[in-house]
């Protein structure tokens, strides 16, 4: 599921693509869960809209449109934003063959995964979000509206500060990783770096919260802001889905130093990587490395 970084690396690279065009057509697939504004309102809400800014908290991207209503874009699980030229292998497995060489892709033809498409005055490329599985949201919200998916929602996880950490941890019972991963403590989130977070600050997944002292409040917060800040350098994690706006994949994956490395050897101590689940999530760690 792309978390922080890659809906950051999202905004930041299709930014360009989307501030100051105005939107002339809107194409969806029918209406599904993936609409929760559905896609004839959609249409009509948005066409002839200029996107003025877009924004992000959490995992959330919000584009705000000069009427001063916003369109809200969640990427789900498998939701892929990008640009009509964009070419990858990850978005022509289902139309035309992952086993396809770089030098036999070309250019994404929409399938029908492909559930928004928008077209801009100036027929420059346009922007499309494709997702498989349909876990993705799009939502437009009226001038002066607000909406429970971001009120919700805790500070922004690339601010996180101890004193925040700690004072959410007071009295929780919870795993550490399960507070980590309440999004209504921290937006932004999810199982990859918060796995990575908790291995660089030395601090066991499955640690109840409360007993977190500030020290270890403090090496929490650095060790979130670090990987989320090098996951956004790298272009974050490409290890199912998730590609940048122009198909290129991510790198952080090829960074990473418990998650998804069960049984193999800790980079640090080369204790054997344990895998375990809370909360119904798979959770990686050091049993060496962190206490």
């Amino acid at each position: 599921m792309p978390e922080l970084p890659e809906v950051e690396v999202t905004r930041r690279r299709i930014e360009s693509s989307l501030v100051g065009r105005t939107i002339t057509s809107v194409r969806t697939t029918k209406a599904s869960y993936f609409f929760l504004t559905p896609p004839r309102e959609l249409a009509a809400r948005l066409t002839g809209r200029r996107v003025a800014a877009l924004t992000r908290h959490g995992k959330y991207l919000i584009a705000e449109l000069d009427d001063a209503s916003r369109l809200l874009l969640h990427l789900g699980m498998t939701g892929q934003l990008f640009t009509a030229s964009a070419r990858s292998v990850r978005l022509l497995t289902s139309t035309r063959g992952g086993a396809l060489t770089p030098e036999a892709q070309g250019a994404f033809e929409p399938d029908a995964h492909t559930h928004l498409m928008l077209t801009f005055d100036d027929a420059a490329e346009d922007v499309l979000f494709r997702d498989v599985r349909k876990f993705g949201k799009v939502l437009w919200i009226a001038r002066g509206a607000n909406d429970p998916r971001l009120t919700k929602l805790g500070p922004d996880a690339l601010g996180v500060t101890a004193g925040l950490l700690h004072d959410a941890t007071r009295g929780r019972k919870a795993a550490i990783k399960t507070v980590l991963l309440d999004q209504g403590v921290l937006a932004g989130v999810g199982n990859i770096y918060a796995d990575e977070a908790l291995f660089r600050a030395a601090i066991r997944p499955k640690r109840a919260a409360k007993s977190l002292t500030r020290k270890e409040c403090e090496r929490l917060a650095e060790a979130i802001r670090a990987v989320l800040e090098r996951s956004i350098e790298t272009g974050g994690s490409s290890i199912s889905d998730y590609v940048q706006p122009d198909g290129s994949d991510g790198a952080y994956q090829n960074e990473r130093k418990v998650y998804a490395r069960a049984g193999e050897a800790c980079l640090t101590c080369a204790s054997k990587i344990v895998r375990i689940v809370l909360g119904a999530r798979s959770t990686h760690y050091c049993p060496k490395c962190q206490r």
